[in-house]
């Protein structure tokens, strides 16, 4: 399987030109797409359908900057191990049940608007996290997998916020 970056021929880095990364991924798209390959042999329509499976993946991976943090560091061969490591700092641990104390009495009020806020403080620390683990990735990898942990419950407390924000709306 060929590097994410290298497909696109991107820089292997943190900080990305997302603009360029889209472009990329039209160009590629149009190159390896099984439309163009419904005249071909078997093998070539086989490889043409691998490979825009590729291209979709590594395009989903690189465009989010947790999974593309997470993917820079299984590159360096270091897991963040989200799913069986769930230690967090105290301070951390405080914020995520202030937010989910938040989701509930929003829920409870039928606050959007108090959603809304919830969702942008979130959006501030991810990007504080975000320059944090672009640093780590290069001058300290293990600990960047903390971070890429921390991100990670706040894309999904955020999917939760958006979420009840629908369920609300209806």
């Amino acid at each position: 399987m060929q590097n994410y970056f290298a497909l696109f021929q991107l820089p292997q880095q943190f900080a990305l030109d997302i603009t360029l990364l889209d472009s990329q991924y039209r160009r590629l798209q149009a190159e390896v797409h099984p439309d163009k390959f419904v005249n071909a042999s078997p093998a070539e329509r086989m490889q043409s359908m691998q490979m825009a499976t590729q291209v979709n993946e590594a395009y989903q991976v690189l465009k989010q900057p947790t999974s593309r943090a997470r993917y820079l560091l299984q590159l360096q061969g270091i897991a963040t191990d989200e799913e069986n490591n769930t230690a967090m700092p105290g301070d951390f641990l405080m914020a995520q049940m202030e937010w989910r104390e938040a989701m509930d009495d929003a829920r409870v009020g039928k606050d959007i608007p108090a959603l809304d806020a919830l969702l942008k403080e979130m959006r501030t620390q991810a990007k504080a996290l975000q320059q944090q683990v672009a640093n780590e990735i290069v001058a300290a990898p293990t600990q960047a997998a903390l971070t890429v942990r921390k991100l990670r419950f706040i894309d999904k407390v955020s999917e939760d916020v958006n979420q009840l924000i629908a369920q609300l709306e209806e």
